[in-house]
């Protein structure tokens, strides 16, 4: 009978200290610790978040280990968050990995950040429908600091087909949000807001981008020449049309992904389409997404469930345990790395 693998995965490249166990591919625990320290800022300071992590990490592993109901010598290996992301918080998180993964005699696992969002769908029942993809498949990767999409034909055989040209979506959602006046983070605000707005109140224009490229730093700039204009004639035009403002940015913003998107599906023919990434939680994202492919039988759609699509410890668990089932196996002598490398 095969041995039903258990595997930890720590995640600490932004300001989510996070840690899973897993079971084969059954969620045992899913712990995250959020820093919320970093409101204040404005943004994610690399240096209180590198010593967060190192408070929080201990804590994180033992809520795990205890709420999954194991002994912490049941482990069979230990997987952790290589990069891409900020290189404070990685070093803590791969400093912690390997400790642990010496101190209880089992194989380490790195793991790509980005590729560990993807391969969330993965994971038993993180889908909204409860299934696995099947392969080839398409994956709009969408987060605070990557807009890409993905041709995805196994579990480590990855091809970007498109990227953003200058920001990614979720940081300029942050930025048009901070123009409005929400504090930080400011995606999840905007979609707070948007609920009770009319998406076609106020009009942006979008980028002409050759193939399967984003850029969304034409929409940051058509925003903030709005609200200075109309603030000239009026001081609470943004407090009047707030929810308004919100819903206009996130249709558009949805319009674009969608497209590029259907362009990726005619391109390669392939039809099963799976979002992932912090911003795939945004509901009119998934809106226009689900609305589609409701009328486009041929479509596919896979939608990660919220607590799988920002960052946590389940993704970089499963993808540990898929590596594991296939002996990738990885030496102490591995070094982090901020920026995002091929698959």
């Amino acid at each position: 009978m095969k041995k039903k693998l258990i595997v930890i995965g720590i995640e600490s490249s932004c300001d989510d200290t996070a840690v899973s166990i897993i079971k084969n591919r059954c969620v045992l625990s899913n712990v995250i610790i959020r820093q919320r320290i970093h409101k204040q800022y404005g943004g994610v300071v690399p240096e209180i978040a590198s010593r967060l992590h190192e408070k929080y990490l201990i804590l994180a592993v033992n809520k795990a280990i205890s709420y999954a109901s194991i002994n912490k010598n049941q482990i069979d290996a230990v997987s952790f968050t290589l990069g891409p992301g900020l290189i404070g918080p990685l070093l803590v998180g791969a400093s912690f990995a390997k400790s642990l993964s010496m101190g209880l005699k089992i194989p380490l696992l790195t793991v790509n950040h980005v590729q560990a969002h993807i391969l969330a769908h993965f994971i038993q029942n993180a889908n909204m429908n409860n299934t696995y993809p099947e392969f080839p498949f398409l994956c709009l990767m969408i987060s605070g600091g990557h807009t890409l999409i993905v041709r995805v034909n196994d579990f480590f055989q990855m091809e970007i087909l498109g990227s953003t040209l200058d920001d990614s979506v979720g940081d300029a959602f942050d930025k048009i949000a901070r123009m409005l006046g929400l504090s930080y983070p400011g995606g999840p605000l905007l979609d707070h807001f948007s609920i009770n707005g009319y998406s076609k109140k106020f009009r942006f224009s979008k980028p002409s981008v050759k193939g399967l490229n984003f850029s969304f730093s034409g929409l940051k700039s058509q925003v903030l020449q709005l609200v200075n204009k109309k603030l000239q004639k009026d001081s609470f035009f943004v407090k009047k049309n707030l929810s308004d403002l919100c819903a206009s940015v996130q249709n558009i913003i949805a319009e674009m992904l969608l497209e590029k998107v259907l362009k990726a599906t005619l391109k390669t023919g392939i039809f099963r389409v799976a979002l992932a990434g912090g911003v795939s939680a945004n509901n009119e994202i998934r809106r226009h997404f689900i609305l589609f492919a409701r009328k486009n039988k041929k479509w596919e759609i896979f939608l990660p469930k919220k607590e799988y699509a920002t960052d946590n410890g389940a993704m970089i668990a499963i993808t540990g345990l898929l590596k594991y089932e296939k002996k990738i196996f990885d030496s102490m002598n591995v070094t982090p790395y901020s920026k995002l490398k091929t698959f």
